[in-house]
């Protein structure tokens, strides 16, 4: 892995100016270097080649831009106090309108505005951490600086498709990406794929995994009603990687809720919301699946070098008790405000099984001795009160084209690109620059 990138404290970057600075060169020669600067600076802007991706800026300009970049949004010094998972979302005209979705190849049915979403104003709000904590808006030059060298994994169900999709689109908003690899036919397409950053050497990867441990059945073939989960044995693809992945972003909980049989090796250990003619096995509920899952995934990913583990909490849906295929489904132009919504206790549960893992991980790897950094990106609460980001009937392209359909499905759940997934981002690059 890469040497860890430490930005410029803005506390002792610049010296406080004094009237009468102290120079311990003669003027003459003062004079002498201060021409010969400006010279080298003209030349250099001046002359530079040119880019063969995108324009590119002078050496100058760029050494100018990443110094600035990576000194003015580091939040009060490295803070380790701030707690991003409460607050509130506040008006802020044009702040998430950050990347074109259609430039950046996300699934077309999170590009919202190409799909004709004629509101855009959940683009203008931003989150705002509880307590004055600052959460400087994303900056796609100190992310890198921050995985430079690194390999960042995205494990999980569509909500990490979806977040991983929104930092492909931050990051490629501002630097050259490629493409290196991505899975044939859909829905392989959008399930497996890898971009690099080359000139930070970083690359950027999404493991479709919505169980993260090994799973056949629905996870592979829509046509199948129920999943075969083998809680002891990680994913095949990320789990093969694994010693390749220096940050992972581990995101699974909305595959639990639906029919799953469990195993532990060849065993059969329980089931949950098992079709009729599998109801012989026992019924174990999604909670203690969901422990084990994230369990065996974060000591598949335990080690002896620098790693840092990010554990995702539960994004909810907001199809407010509305069917899935109701075109008046998740209608709502507004966050919610404070107090106006609360969370549901499934909701609670679920994030608190994500923290109970993170410490239990942090404890084994402590008393094992490992290197791995363990951390939570709390996002159940600033994504509950968001029933105003989803695709809703914009997943479709043009979808009152011919009149109000009666019934037509609608995505209450995953987030518009851009949109509140990238505020998901935000948080993790404040992760990534937390020392430990």
């Amino acid at each position: 892995m890469g040497a860890s990138y430490q930005p410029p404290d803005p506390h002792n970057h610049h010296k406080p100016y004094t009237k009468n600075p102290p120079c311990f060169l003669s003027k003459p020669v003062c004079a002498l270097l201060a021409c010969g600067f400006f010279s080298l600076a003209l030349h250099l802007l001046c002359c530079s080649p040119a880019g063969t991706q995108r324009p590119s800026f002078s050496p100058l300009l760029q050494y100018i831009n990443n110094t600035y970049n990576s000194v003015s949004s580091v939040p009060g010094g490295d803070d380790k106090s701030c707690n991003y998972s409460e607050g509130r979302w506040v008006w802020s005209p044009g702040y998430a309108r950050r990347y074109n979705a259609t430039e950046c190849n996300v699934k077309e049915s999170h590009d919202c505005l190409r799909n004709g979403r004629p509101d855009t104003g959940y683009l203008d709000w931003r989150w705002q951490p509880a307590g004055g904590c600052p959460l400087p808006a994303f900056d796609a030059g100190a992310f890198l600086a921050a995985a430079r060298g690194k390999h960042v994994a995205f494990i999980g169900d569509s909500m990490a498709r979806n977040q991983a999709q929104s930092l492909v689109c931050l990051l490629g908003a501002a630097f050259p990406s490629r493409l290196v690899y991505r899975g044939a036919g859909a829905p392989r397409k959008h399930n497996f794929w890898r971009y690099a950053f080359p000139a930070h050497c970083v690359t950027v990867s999404f493991y479709w995994n919505p169980f993260i441990v090994k799973a056949t059945g629905k996870a592979e073939d829509e046509s199948v009603r129920e999943n075969h989960v083998h809680l002891d044995t990680p994913g095949d693809g990320w789990g093969a990687d694994a010693d390749t992945i220096d940050v992972a972003v581990l995101g699974a909980s909305h595959w639990l809720l639906n029919g799953a049989i469990y195993y532990n090796g060849s065993e059969v250990v329980g089931a949950h919301n098992a079709p009729p003619e599998l109801s012989n096995y026992t019924r174990i509920g999604y909670a203690w699946p969901l422990h084990m899952a994230y369990r065996t995934a974060v000591e598949r990913l335990s080690s002896s070098r620098p790693r840092t583990v990010v554990l995702a909490t539960f994004s909810p849906a907001h199809f407010e008790g509305r069917p899935s295929d109701s075109p008046t489904a998740c209608t709502k132009m507004e966050p919610y405000e404070e107090g106006e919504k609360e969370l549901d206790w499934i909701c609670r549960e679920l994030r608190d099984i994500v923290y109970d893992e993170a410490e239990a991980a942090r404890a084994r790897s402590a008393a094992g001795g490992g290197a791995t950094r363990f951390e939570v990106l709390d996002v159940t609460k600033l994504a509950a009160m968001r029933p105003d980001g989803h695709p809703s009937v914009y997943m479709h392209r043009d979808p009152f084209a011919h009149g109000v359909p009666e019934r037509m499905y609608s995505d209450c759940l995953h987030f518009c690109l851009p949109g509140p997934v990238d505020t998901f981002n935000e948080i993790l690059l404040q992760i990534l620059r937390k020392r430990r």
